[in-house]
């Protein structure tokens, strides 16, 4: 038995969220293109740095959640949500390549020593960026969350790691500014690196486990207890339960064991009613395919 669900919802919110999210990255290329230009600041080439790779990443993320929202066709037959998990990945790629690069221009600003201008024009044009950022990302990940899309919560995570980095480029040139010590801008600059580094790792190892099908443990215990308690109900046993993340879906496959006097419609309406609790209750949807056999016949078939 099994059902296949409808496509998945708020399709047309995802497309808002998506397109905004690239209309703002353009936008922050540019404030940081003229900060750096007018600055020469390290800590500011380290955030327009980080924006290049979110706008390419970005990009991708907006053709993977485009072609996650395509129907099922002949040569996908559950669809096409699992690219989000390859689109967290490429996204957590661009940022470990960014935080790279930052760490290769800070070091280097370091050697040579620094050397920075028009701090007003600098700070200014900060701030705007991590107030766009904070918004964006807070938007991003909100959406993501509540519509289950892995593409728009990693992009949101981008874009606040990119928030964190334009914070940490707002106190370096604070610190130059009163200071007067120029050396706190490859500092600044190379601990954004490191902290944008470990948000880069944390989404590819999160799309790994996607890719490979990593049983996430509070999803099992989820649907091992409601399993367990509608076919208590129902007065049956199962096994062989097992269950993937296909993106925008959890796939469920289970065997109910019915008493070897059980009529037909009677196991196909109450193995319905166990599909419909667990659809009903799996977030962010379940499509449940169950197997009905006497109790007996699997010890009898020497099956696993």
């Amino acid at each position: 038995m099994g059902k296949t669900s409808p496509a998945s919802d708020g399709a047309a919110e995802k497309k808002t969220a998506m397109s905004i999210s690239v209309a703002a990255g353009v936008l922050l290329l540019a404030l940081k293109a003229v900060a750096w230009a007018y600055t020469g600041s390290t800590a500011i080439l380290s955030d327009l740095g980080e924006s290049v790779a979110h706008i390419v990443a970005v990009c991708f993320a907006a053709y993977s959640l485009w072609l996650s929202l395509q129907p099922e066709d002949e040569n996908h037959l559950y669809g096409h949500a699992k690219i989000g998990f390859f689109s967290a990945g490429f996204e957590g790629a661009m940022i470990i390549i960014a935080a790279l690069y930052i760490l290769y221009e800070a070091i280097g600003a370091a050697i040579r020593g620094p050397e920075i201008s028009h701090l007003g024009i600098g700070v200014a044009l900060t701030v705007t960026g991590v107030l766009l950022n904070g918004t964006l990302g807070w938007y991003l990940v909100r959406t993501g969350r509540r519509r289950s899309s892995i593409i728009l919560e990693a992009n949101g995570h981008h874009v606040l790691t990119d928030c964190w980095t334009s914070l940490g480029v707002l106190v370096a040139l604070g610190l130059v500014r009163f200071t007067g010590w120029t050396y706190w801008d490859p500092v600044f600059a190379i601990a954004a690196a490191l902290n944008i580094l470990v948000s880069g790792v944390n989404l590819v190892r999160r799309s790994v486990s996607g890719l490979m099908d990593a049983a996430d443990p509070e999803v099992t215990r989820a649907i091992v207890r409601l399993v367990d308690a509608e076919t208590r109900r129902h007065g049956i046993t199962h096994h062989n339960l097992r269950h993937r993340n296909i993106g925008d879906a959890h796939l469920v496959e289970l065997h109910l064991s019915f008493p070897p006097d059980a009529l037909l419609r009677d196991a196909h309406r109450a193995a319905t009613q166990i599909e419909d609790a667990l659809e009903k209750n799996i977030r962010p949807a379940a499509r449940v395919t169950t197997h009905l056999e006497c109790e007996g016949d699997h010890d009898a078939d020497g099956r696993p």
